[in-house]
C-alpha cells in the first residue's frame, strides 16, 4: 500500500483539463444479476469473501467453520483460504485471500510474522472468480473494513450496506474508455433486509491505495461515495461479469477527511470494528436463512 496521509480533506481539487472534459458519472451498470420474479428456490450456497484476516476470524466463530485443509478446491500455491460449514441450513463458504508468502511483516517487537493479508483489487478478482468457479454460490457477501467521510455523516463502526460501487483509481481519459475505468455497478438490490435490520445505505468506492490522493479526491467525489475500501468494485466486477448476485458490508475504522492519520487510526480500531462487522454480517446471514433471492 502507499504510505498514507494525515490531513483533513480539502475542497475537491478542481479537475485538470483533461478531467474536466470528461462526461459526469451518472449511471451504473444495473447488475445482470439480479433475481426474476419467478426464481422461489430458497438460497443454498453463500460465499463471504473477506480480504483480512482480522475481518475473518470472528465470522469463523461465529459460524462455527472449518478450515479446508487439503487444498483440493484452489491452484496449488495460491495463499486463499477457505472455511466452510452449515448455518440454519446454509452452506457457508468464508474465502479469506490469505497471506502474502513472499513478503514478511516485522512487529514492534522486532518479530518476523508470517507474511501479510494479500488486500487489494487484484487478489479479490482472482479470488472471486476461483471461488465462483469452484462453489457455485446462490449470493457472494464482500465482508469488510474501509474509510468513510465524515462529511457524508460516516462515523466510526458505522455498517453499510452498499448500494453503487466504483472505481476511484482507474483514469483513462479517452471518450468511454473514462466510464470503463469508473466501472460504476449498482450493487444487488434488498429492501427487505435494510429494512428489517435499519442498516445505512451508501456507496463505496474502491483503489488500490489505503491513503487518498489529490486525484484520486477527485473521482472519490465524483463518484458520490460515503465509504472506500480496496476490494469491493473488483468483486462486484467478477460477480456481474459470472451473473452472481453479490451484496456488499462495510464497517467503518477510519475516518477519510478527518483530523488523524489515517493508518493510526485504522489499527486503532481494527479489531473493535471486525466485531461489529461480524455482528451485522450475522444478522444478514439470519435473514437470509430460508429465503430466497426475490425476498431479499
Amino acid at each position: 500500500m502507499a504510505p498514507p496521509v494525515k490531513n483533513a480533506v480539502r475542497a475537491a481539487a478542481a479537475p485538470t483539463e483533461e478531467w474536466s472534459s470528461q462526461p459526469e458519472v451518472t449511471a451504473a451498470h444495473p447488475p445482470k444479476n439480479a433475481a426474476g420474479d419467478g426464481d422461489r428456490r430458497p438460497i443454498s450456497t453463500v460465499l463471504i469473501i473477506i480480504a483480512m484476516q482480522t475481518e475473518a476470524l470472528p465470522l469463523v466463530n461465529k459460524f462455527h467453520l472449518s478450515e479446508d485443509i487439503d487444498g483440493s478446491l484452489f491452484p496449488k500455491g495460491v495463499p486463499w483460504v477457505r472455511y466452510h460449514g452449515i448455518y440454519k441450513e446454509l452452506h457457508i463458504n468464508l474465502v479469506w485471500t490469505g497471506k502474502d508468502s513472499i513478503l514478511v511483516e516485522f512487529s514492534k517487537f522486532g518479530c518476523v510474522l508470517a507474511g501479510v493479508d494479500s488486500i487489494g483489487t487484484i487478489s479479490a478478482s482472482l479470488v472471486s472468480y476461483a471461488s465462483i468457479q469452484a462453489l457455485k454460490p446462490d449470493l457472494i457477501i464482500n465482508a469488510g473494513t474501509a474509510g468513510g467521510f465524515k462529511a457524508k455523516g460516516a462515523c466510526v463502526a458505522d455498517v453499510y450496506l452498499v448500494s453503487n460501487v466504483a472505481f476511484h483509481d482507474r483514469r483513462i481519459p479517452i471518450h468511454v474508455n473514462y466510464l470503463y475505468g469508473i466501472g460504476a455497478r449498482q450493487t444487488f438490490s434488498t429492501p427487505n433486509l435494510i429494512d428489517e435490520l435499519n442498516l445505512k445505505v451508501g456507496k463505496l468506492s474502491t483503489g488500490d491505495s489505503l491513503d487518498m490522493s489529490p486525484q484520486d479526491e477527485v473521482l472519490i467525489l465524483a463518484n458520490d461515495a460515503v465509504v472506500k475500501d480496496m476490494e469491493g468494485a473488483a468483486v462486484a466486477y467478477v460477480a456481474d461479469l459470472l451473473s452472481v448476485p453479490a451484496i456488499f458490508i462495510k464497517a467503518v475504522t477510519n475516518t477519510v477527511d478527518g483530523q488523524k492519520s489515517i493508518a493510526e487510526e485504522f489499527l486503532q480500531n481494527l479489531i473493535a470494528v471486525c466485531t461489529t462487522l461480524a455482528q451485522t454480517v450475522s444478522q444478514v446471514v439470519d435473514f437470509i436463512s430460508g429465503k430466497c433471492l426475490s425476498e431479499l
